[in-house]
């Protein structure tokens, strides 16, 4: 599961996710990358659902790039805890992920199999992607 090393503040805010992305919008590795369309924390178990699925769909081939990071600890109290006596603890951490983001990209593989491990992938994610393709990716493979 992926999570920091280490963090200057244990518990952070909540934040808020208006707006587009402006960073990591385009394609910078891959050939095939799976594209975010609307505002979400998406947790590391999220993501490492998604890493297997497409590692698996590609049966090992090709090479992955994971272009988020859960570095955001999301906190919880305990339950049946009466009101007051402070925040709870960090339970698990999240990625915060805003429309147009590009969260997975992928090279090494054919596109009819590439677009389906990210098809895969999208399915283990809370919100609505789309798979974009760089325009130079034919159906072939790339060395």
């Amino acid at each position: 599961m992926l999570m920091p090393k280490r963090t200057k503040y244990r518990k952070d805010m909540r934040g808020n996710m208006k707006g587009t992305e402006t960073r990591g919008v385009s394609l910078e590795f891959g050939t095939i990358g799976l594209q975010s369309l609307e505002p979400a924390w998406i947790t590391s178990r999220q993501i490492e659902a998604a890493r297997r699925a497409m590692t698996r769909s590609i049966k090992r081939g090709g090479k992955i790039w994971i272009r988020i990071f859960p570095a955001k600890p999301v906190t919880q109290k305990p339950a049946e805890t009466r009101m007051g006596s402070g925040k709870g603890n960090p339970e698990y951490w999240v990625s915060v992920v805003k429309p147009g983001r590009i969260m997975f990209e992928m090279t090494g593989v054919t596109k009819e199999v590439g677009v389906k491990a990210m098809e895969l992938a999208a399915q283990k994610l809370p919100i609505r992607t789309r798979i974009v393709c760089s325009p130079n990716l034919s159906g072939e493979s790339q060395p």
